[in-house]
């Protein structure tokens, strides 16, 4: 049995942070490189995707709302057409310098407060989905599994990748816990490890509430925020295979 591991990498401020994403890339298999909305340089950029490609990953774009100062985690009130407008230059910044290394994006994923919002609006998550069937019909979609994402590019027969987290409660199947309320972070390994094999198997594990989940996701995400990722990530390729389950690559 395979199952797909994404890292949203990229995100640190100089050439040193994307040597640290780089112990993380052997044990994953797809990456969400931010483009300028919350964070990212074209000189990162460059070298977070030379790094992807040493590493055979799947490389994807990781937009936001366009602000750096909050690292796109507040959502912004700005109009319609300005998101959108900043959603194709941060991705067609990045398809840019991929381009140029003889490199192929292959999803988008969003980030941040825009990943959440799009995720509890509908009609907002049917307008980025038709911007990216517009603009970006090739690429696929990185979205909560179960979620508005899941449902508007499905309207659109737009190919979407459904994800799911380690590290996040679950208040139902389709809706994350809040990083506002006490314990949405799992912040034990090993609790994180478990989830992680019930995602990719589609055994029950437990919601935000004691109760019972139980759903199959196409892509798990691995936090690279945390200074452990990069042994955290080796012991889920070890969690994994040792309950049948391989990394896709």
């Amino acid at each position: 049995m395979n199952i797909d591991i994404n890292c949203d990498l990229g995100e640190g401020t100089d050439l040193h942070s994307c040597d640290r994403d780089a112990q993380i890339m052997p044990f994953i298999s797809r990456c969400n490189i931010a483009c300028g909305g919350h964070a990212g340089t074209p000189e990162i950029m460059s070298r977070s995707i030379e790094n992807a490609l040493q590493n055979s990953l799947k490389i994807g774009a990781h937009p936001s709302y366009p602000d750096r100062k909050n690292f796109g985690r507040k959502s912004l009130a700005i109009s319609k057409k300005k998101l959108l407008d900043s959603l194709c230059e941060q991705i067609g910044q990045l398809e840019n310098i991929a381009q140029e290394l003889g490199a192929k994006l292959d999803h988008i994923k969003l980030h941040g407060a825009l990943y959440n919002d799009a995720e509890s609006n509908i009609e907002l998550a049917k307008s980025i989905i038709r911007l990216f069937n517009e603009v970006y019909p090739s690429l696929k979609i990185v979205g909560l599994a179960n979620g508005a994402m899941q449902f508007a590019a499905s309207e659109k027969s737009k190919s979407i990748i459904r994800e799911g987290f380690m590290d996040r409660q679950y208040l139902n199947k389709s809706q994350l816990a809040p990083r506002s309320l006490t314990n949405a972070i799992i912040t034990e390994t090993e609790k994180c490890l478990e989830q992680a094999v019930c995602l990719a198997k589609g055994l029950q594990f437990k919601d935000y509430h004691g109760g019972k989940l139980q759903f199959f996701v196409d892509t798990i995400c691995l936090h690279s925020d945390n200074p452990q990722a990069p042994v955290i990530a080796k012991q889920l390729k070890q969690h994994l295979k040792a309950n049948g389950v391989s990394i896709a690559r």
